[in-house]
């Protein structure tokens, strides 16, 4: 009986992934390739390169598909079980991880190109908004961040309430907005502009100031500081 799928053994040499790896490294694997390491196996009369490419001309057409689509979108493609599936979504987080911990130590309450940075993997595959309030010390060290609120598509909804009773738990001094525009603009909205009047106005009666609202895009960023529209 022949087998239901067929491995990277099958392979000749010259198209193994692994053995194209040890010849000259990582860097000549193609996006196929990497992808076909983690998948392993393929189906019946498919081979694991043959499933990563299709993987790969799903939706968007590229590795972005590993954020970009679902579990459920993962698994419709043939040779991509529940058990790869979650394997490629863990990849994709941890390439999240390794980017954000490339600027963590970097991060400055005075610099919003490097909080930008460090959220941007974060959040710049996310199709939903999500504002998160960051919390900072006399020192201007970060404390902790928190995700206030996930809205729609094309709006997020928040209480400076929550915000600067959040922030006092933290016994923070200081606060910064960040939030992600899932169209890819990084325009302020007319909302964005009141959410950002009514916590600088919240944090000056309380001595909490809002230092900047920083709003995410598709690599790139607004930064309402750096923009005079919050100024110490």
């Amino acid at each position: 009986m022949e087998p239901n799928f067929t491995s990277m053994k099958q392979l000749p040499d010259s198209e193994k992934p692994y053995e194209k790896f040890l010849a000259s490294g990582v860097g000549v694997l193609s996006d196929a390739e990497l992808l076909a390491v983690i998948i392993r196996s393929g189906t019946q009369g498919r081979k694991s390169i043959e499933v990563a490419q299709e993987f790969l001309a799903q939706g968007g057409g590229s590795l972005l598909n590993l954020y970009g689509l679902s579990l459920d979108e993962m698994k419709q493609i043939p040779g991509i079980g529940t058990v790869k599936a979650i394997q490629l979504k863990c990849v994709a987080e941890l390439s999240a991880r390794i980017a954000r911990t490339r600027y963590q130590d970097r991060i400055s309450m005075n610099h919003p190109k490097t909080i930008a940075g460090y959220y941007m993997e974060r959040l710049r595959h996310e199709k939903q908004e999500r504002l998160i309030a960051l919390f900072f010390d006399t020192r201007c060290r970060l404390l902790s961040d928190m995700t206030l609120s996930v809205g729609s598509e094309t709006e997020t909804q928040v209480s400076p309430r929550e915000i600067f009773l959040a922030a006092l738990r933290h016994r923070a001094v200081q606060v910064i907005l960040l939030h992600n525009h899932p169209g890819g603009s990084t325009e302020p909205s007319a909302q964005d502009d009141a959410v950002t009047k009514r916590v600088l106005e919240c944090g000056a009666l309380l001595g909490i100031p809002l230092i900047d609202h920083i709003i995410l895009g598709d690599l790139s960023y607004y930064s309402y500081r750096e923009h005079k529209r919050i100024i110490d």
